[in-house]
């Protein structure tokens, strides 16, 4: 059987914070974007390409907002977001549970938290931007 998901190409990875995991699911569509890092396109004298690959991992990234959250679901992201002890901003690692396949991933995030404030829905955050790292161990 071929592979299908991220977890099919990612090692495990231990998070630096494991005492929860993130794991509210997003009301807009999860963007998968993947590619394999570190490589470097050059165009050739005779007009073809050139591509270097320094390292042949997979790299994935994951966009997903939240509209409509309630106050508490809001203030778990920010708290998740800020907290030194948690996330502390891109600084560290968590584990993720992905709301549709079913995976555990060791993630960072990969953005700054961007929320707004509407008439009727308070509580939105517009974009989160993950860094997967690995599969939970």
């Amino acid at each position: 059987m071929a592979a299908k998901e991220m977890a099919d190409y990612l090692s495990n990875a231990t998070a630096d914070y494991t005492a929860m995991e993130l794991s509210l699911v997003p009301q807009h569509l999860i963007t998968e974007i993947g590619g394999i890092g570190h490589q470097k396109i050059f165009d050739a004298d005779d007009d073809n390409d050139i591509v270097i690959s320094y390292e042949d991992t997979p790299e994935f990234f994951i966009a997903m907002g939240y509209r409509g959250l309630s106050e508490d679901d809001a203030g778990l992201l920010f708290d998740f977001f800020f907290n030194p002890d948690k996330a502390n901003g891109w600084a560290k690692s968590f584990y993720w549970q992905h709301p549709t396949d079913g995976h555990i991933y060791t993630a960072r995030f990969d953005s700054d938290m961007k929320r707004v404030v509407g008439p009727t829905w308070v509580h939105s955050i517009t974009m989160v931007r993950l860094k997967v790292l690995g599969n939970k161990p």
